[in-house]
């Protein structure tokens, strides 16, 4: 029972916002096709207004392309199922898949013969095979997506090894 009240409150509190943002978006949208100068011009206010009133509660929140590009660069290396999925809406240039990141290594250290890496950027990387890697003094690591799903690091353009994101 408890299960399902939580699944409940989590569907109302993260869909309510969607459904609300795609609601206010579409009454302005709606406006377009009034051919009545005067009646689309209060359409258009009235759909405004409630698009202002929305953003001032926080139910409609808009992003632009280097936010949602800055969002996949830091979620990299995590599969997120809740991440709102940003498809490529009214024929706008299509989001650009991140494949690959290159940060700083702020650290290195070795324990059991595996390499933990933490970026400049705070993400952890984990070392999961067996290679000997040279780490000592790293200064910057590519981290690029390998096949199924794992990953591959190359710190200074070294000897690539798979890894995997702690946090």
């Amino acid at each position: 029972m408890l299960r399902t009240a939580f699944v409940l409150y989590a569907i109302l509190t993260i869909g309510l916002p969607a459904f609300s943002q795609n609601a206010v978006t579409q009454d302005v949208y709606a406006c377009r096709d009034i051919s009545d100068e005067k009646a689309r011009l209060a359409c258009y206010d009235a759909a405004v207004g409630r698009l202002r009133a929305a953003e001032e509660s926080g139910d409609v929140t808009t992003i632009s392309r280097a936010q949602v590009e800055q969002v996949k660069r830091d979620s990299f290396g995590f599969k997120i199922p809740s991440l709102p999925n940003f498809t490529n809406r009214g024929g706008a240039k299509p989001e650009s898949e991140v494949t690959s990141i290159t940060a700083a290594v702020r650290s290195v250290s070795t324990g059991a013969g595996k390499l933990r890496i933490t970026l400049d950027n705070g993400q952890v990387w984990s070392q999961i095979d067996d290679k000997s890697v040279r780490a000592k003094n790293a200064k910057s690591a590519e981290i690029s997506q390998a096949a199924l799903g794992s990953y591959k690091m190359k710190l200074d353009d070294g000897l690539a090894f798979r890894v995997k994101r702690e946090q």
